[in-house]
């Protein structure tokens, strides 16, 4: 079973998340990462952990997600991989970083893309690839289904939702997203969201303000 470790970087305060297997091989994803200390915190668990980083994975393009994509493509030379309908607003964070304090962002580019159905795949572990617009027309989740463990990015929060406002945002797409795709799964599934604590889907189902399920 993959093990998941959680980091929290930038004024966001945004979850990045490493994935990783026995084999040693490993995934990131979404690093927001940005200052050198939090750069230094990331690469010293890899190291650490005698890791292989094989891959880096966007759930989605906001600029609190991907600030850190330059600097682990360069630093383990791996290849990223975005929905193909995110690279617009990927291409658009350079334009706007500056404006949240990011002076200093730098452009990474998407290598491949990811879509509904596929897997991807790294060690022994496979990681199902889910689509889930709304917060973000391009917005996907990676689901381990043996381990019921969800990278959920800003669909599904402890007792909230991704917020809606953000260009290319749909409230309507999200409730169904998180309707349709996420509440399908098993009720033990653990959610690891882009902000705040874990939760469950069977949790959230039940209590969840916002898109919860009236059970009768």
């Amino acid at each position: 079973m993959p093990e998941i470790v959680s980091f929290v970087f930038n004024p966001f305060q945004e979850n990045t998340y490493l994935v990783y297997d026995e084999t040693g091989e490993c995934v990131v994803i979404d690093p927001g990462c940005y200052e050198k200390y939090e750069e230094e915190e990331l690469v010293r668990r890899i190291d650490d952990a005698g890791l292989h980083v094989v891959m880096l994975l966007n759930t989605h393009c906001h600029v609190d997600h991907v600030l850190g994509n330059a600097f682990i493509k360069d630093r383990f030379n791996v290849s990223l991989y975005i929905h193909p309908i995110e690279e617009p607003y990927l291409r658009a964070v350079s334009s706007y970083a500056p404006n949240y304090g990011f002076f200093r962002y730098r452009e990474a580019t998407p290598d491949a893309f990811l879509n509904e159905g596929q897997s991807v795949k790294f060690g022994n572990t496979e990681l199902k690839v889910l689509f889930t617009p709304g917060h973000s027309p391009g917005h996907v989740v990676f689901y381990h289904e043996e381990s019921l463990s969800l990278i959920g990015g800003d669909v599904l929060f402890y007792n909230s939702i991704g917020r809606t406002d953000l260009p290319g945002g749909n409230t309507n797409d999200l409730i169904e997203s998180i309707h349709n795709k996420l509440f399908t799964l098993p009720d033990e599934v653990t959610v690891y969201p882009g902000h705040g604590p874990t939760t469950t889907i069977g949790f959230e189902k039940r209590t969840n303000p916002f898109c919860a399920i009236t059970v009768k």
